[in-house]
């Protein structure tokens, strides 16, 4: 059975992909910074978020983003259930290690 966090999560890799695919790599980040928040604690799941994020940095041709998404590919691969900075982005202009803050729908969503 599939719950409302699985949904919720599987709707931003979607959307993303779309706005990705439409040439929107804006529209994308939206949606990916919601997946990277409610798939932190999943390996692939949090690594794929980078991932996407790395593609839409590409499309917007912001380096930064891009060189910045290499290495939080492969700590969200290696780390992504010892610890991870709640509510964190995951974008590369925010550290890796910050907490952020979690609207009320996703704090429900990761406290299901």
């Amino acid at each position: 059975m599939r719950t409302e966090l699985e949904v919720a999560l599987r709707q931003a890799f979607v959307e993303a992909e779309r706005a990705l695919e439409q040439g929107e790599p804006a529209a994308a980040l939206i949606w990916l910074e919601r997946a990277h928040i409610l798939g932190q604690r999943m390996p692939l799941r949090h690594a794929r978020s980078h991932w996407l994020m790395l593609r839409a940095g590409w499309q917007l041709r912001d380096w930064r983003e891009v060189v910045g998404q290499v290495p939080r590919i492969f700590a969200a691969l290696l780390f992504s259930r010892l610890w991870v900075p709640l509510g964190n982005s995951g974008r590369a202009r925010v550290s890796a290690f910050r907490p952020m803050p979690v609207g009320d729908e996703l704090r429900r969503l990761l406290d299901e």
